[in-house]
């Protein structure tokens, strides 16, 4: 089955450092992907480069097999990849339809079509069961949860095939990481690609079906989610042990 989205031989630079060396890497629709390393590992650079926000320095990124060279977030929506960044970015003043449309607002005859705006921030909420109160309340009104999955529910207007979710449960109570959870397995179970970049090893294990482990910018590993325990990603994370029980190369410290 093709991949939706491929990354083939992706390696990025800034200057002398290498931030991401040689990753190939295939997402499929309906499957939740984890990238997951310490500090400095590479996976916001991984994150950005498919999120069209970072151009890769060399190697090449597919989409349903044909090569394709982002210059924007942009181009990466027209081509069906949106992403909810780490930093929510939305706007506290603004009501939560506001904050969905921001930007790219339904326009009628010339003037803010405000029903049809609501209605569409109404269906895509209800899609994922997001528990908003109401879609005309600040943003700065709701809980960290809630602003989470408003800033997810944003990604999904325009319908795109593969979400990108940087670390999502960041700083949320034990509740409010529920509620994110079970929102990324509906976006699964709707036939989403997902890749979620995550220090949360439990998290990860509860959601994913493929977890990435990246590590000095290199893939380090490939785990199916059911059949691997956090001790073992935690090795190879930090190096202690290499993928398949093979001696690690090097060390390394996690930092959690």
């Amino acid at each position: 089955m093709t991949a939706v989205v491929s990354l083939a031989g992706v390696s990025k630079s800034f200057g002398a450092a290498h931030a991401l060396v040689d990753i190939d890497l295939d997402i499929h629709a309906g499957e939740v992907v984890a990238v997951v390393g310490d500090n400095g590992a590479g996976k916001s650079t991984l994150m950005g480069i498919a999120s069209g926000a970072t151009a890769p320095t060399s190697g090449v990124v597919r989409v349903d097999g044909a090569a394709v060279r982002f210059g924007s977030p942009a181009d990466a929506r027209r081509h069906g990849i949106a992403a909810s960044p780490q930093a929510l970015a939305l706007c506290g003043n603004l009501d939560v339809v506001e904050n969905l449309y921001l930007g790219h607002e339904e326009v009628r005859a010339g003037l803010l079509d405000e029903v049809e705006m609501e209605r569409g921030a109404r269906v895509v909420l209800d899609s994922l069961a997001a528990r908003i109160p109401d879609v005309r309340v600040p943003v700065h009104a709701l809980s960290g949860g809630q602003r989470r999955s408003v800033a997810i529910a944003r990604t999904l207007l325009g319908d795109p095939r593969v979400v990108l979710l940087d670390e999502p449960t960041n700083a949320l109570g034990v509740r409010q990481t529920a509620q994110i959870l079970t929102l990324i397995g509906r976006l699964r179970s709707r036939g989403h690609a997902v890749v979620l970049a995550s220090h949360s090893i439990t998290d990860v294990l509860a959601v994913s079906d493929r977890v990435i482990v990246l590590r000095l910018g290199r893939l380090v590993g490939e785990y199916d989610a059911a059949q691997t325990t956090a001790e073992e990603l935690l090795g190879a994370i930090t190096g202690a042990t290499a993928p398949m029980g093979h001696a690690a190369p090097d060390g390394g410290g996690w930092r959690g």
